[in-house]
């Protein structure tokens, strides 16, 4: 049993399925199997109840999560202690990020990461990703954590580099109290359903469905717009209507069983998440140290 299997079982629990946690490793789904078969064989236990389309742990598989969710977490934070002590890195770090992603991916970091760099200060704030984009290429912050920018806002990434973070959906979610919440709708059964619409966190989203909604003659009913990410899961957990919302945020309350998601045939919009930074980056060692505390934490945090 090694970290590596660990963390693709905690991706495939956390995602609920092979296919989806094959996308957000960045390996293909049969790797992703073959992993597990190997630490289920190692084991001598069934870890996962394998169904059509979605991959849930057997009760020996969820005790092993519990405790690969801790390992993990206690790896990256000694990578994170011995980067710092073999750099002694310092300075101050200024990160930009879309307030989905900073809520739900950054923040459960920032207090590990600056108690075991005391001598880095964390500059975060929130914008609409064209301006976050802006404000790198013109060095007023260091980095930026965004969707791929050529695809959700059409805009060029000059003078940047960029590393993958995760690959992420939007899905349609509903709360579990809802009635007429089902595993499976189509584009037509929006008509007349209350929607919670969040805007602007992801325009080529935004865009894809207003192709659809016109292709389809499909008349929405925006009931409730915002581009917070919190207040969007708030109003829907309340029963308010369903809502699109990106799949990292929503996952612990879908596997929770306190929001269902509906997966629509016409609509499957998947996200690269990818961290960007100025090429010759002055402030290499903080940027690159962050990133590897950032980069193999997603699975875990968010489960």
């Amino acid at each position: 049993m090694n970290l590596q299997q660990l963390m693709t079982f905690t991706t495939v629990v956390a995602e609920g399925s092979m296919t989806a946690a094959a996308e957000k490793l960045y390996l293909t789904q049969p790797a992703v199997s073959q992993q597990i078969r190997n630490l289920e064989e190692e084991l001598g236990v069934n870890l996962l109840v394998r169904g059509v389309r979605q991959a849930k742990p057997t009760v020996q598989g969820q005790m092993l999560f519990d405790y690969a969710k801790k390992i993990i977490a206690l790896t990256q934070a000694a990578q994170v202690a011995v980067q710092t002590l073999g750099e002694g890195i310092q300075g101050t770090l200024r990160v930009g990020a879309l307030n989905s992603l900073g809520l739900y991916l950054l923040s459960p970091l920032v207090g590990t990461f600056l108690k075991q760099n005391p001598k880095v200060s964390l500059r975060l704030q929130y914008d609409k990703g064209p301006e976050i984009l802006k404000a790198l290429q013109k060095g007023e912050i260091d980095v930026a954590i965004l969707p791929e920018v050529r695809t959700e806002y059409g805009q060029d990434p000059s003078g940047l580099d960029e590393r993958p973070l995760l690959k992420d959906e939007v899905w349609l979610v509903a709360s579990s109290r809802a009635t007429n919440a089902q595993a499976t709708a189509s584009l037509r059964d929006l008509e007349g359903q209350p929607l919670a619409l969040l805007r602007g966190e992801y325009p080529g989203f935004d865009k894809r469905l207003q192709d659809l909604v016109s292709q389809f003659g499909v008349k929405l009913n925006s009931t409730f717009e915002t581009n917070n990410v919190g207040t969007m899961k708030k109003v829907i957990e309340s029963g308010l209507g369903w809502g699109f919302v990106p799949a990292h945020s929503v996952r612990k309350q879908v596997r929770a069983g306190r929001l269902v998601q509906i997966e629509i045939a016409e609509l499957k919009y998947g996200l690269n998440v990818l961290y960007y930074f100025r090429k010759g980056e002055a402030n290499m060692q903080v940027v690159d140290v962050f990133y590897n505390a950032l980069k193999p934490s997603g699975s875990a945090r968010e489960a």
